[in-house]
C-alpha cells in the first residue's frame, strides 16, 4: 500500500478533528482511527505541529523552503571551485 503524503495544512486540520473527538469522550486510539492514520503518526504530528495554527503553519512551510534555498546557494560556490581544481589537475 502506498504511503501517503499529509500537507501541514491537512495535518493541522486532522490533529483538530482528533481534538474534538478526544473532547467528546471518544478514545485517543478510536479517534486517531477515525482521521486515518497510526497512533505514532498522530504523536509525531502532534510534537511537531501541534498547537500551531493554519496561518503559523503555511510561515513555517515557507520559512523552510527558504532554508532549504540557502543551504543549496552555499553549497553551490565549493561544487564550483572543486570542480575547477579537479580541472586543473587533468589539465596539467
Amino acid at each position: 500500500m502506498a504511503r501517503k503524503h499529509h500537507k501541514p495544512e491537512e495535518i493541522v486540520a486532522k490533529l483538530r478533528q482528533v481534538e474534538v473527538l478526544v473532547g467528546q469522550d471518544k478514545p485517543v486510539a478510536d479517534a486517531v482511527r477515525t482521521i486515518g492514520v497510526t497512533e505514532a503518526t498522530y504523536y509525531r504530528w502532534r510534537s511537531e505541529f501541534g498547537g500551531l495554527k493554519l496561518d503559523q503553519v503555511k510561515r513555517l512551510k515557507v520559512l523552510e523552503q527558504e532554508n532549504g534555498r540557502r543551504c543549496t546557494l552555499e553549497r553551490a560556490p565549493h561544487t564550483i571551485e572543486g570542480s575547477r581544481c579537479s580541472l586543473r589537475r587533468l589539465c596539467c
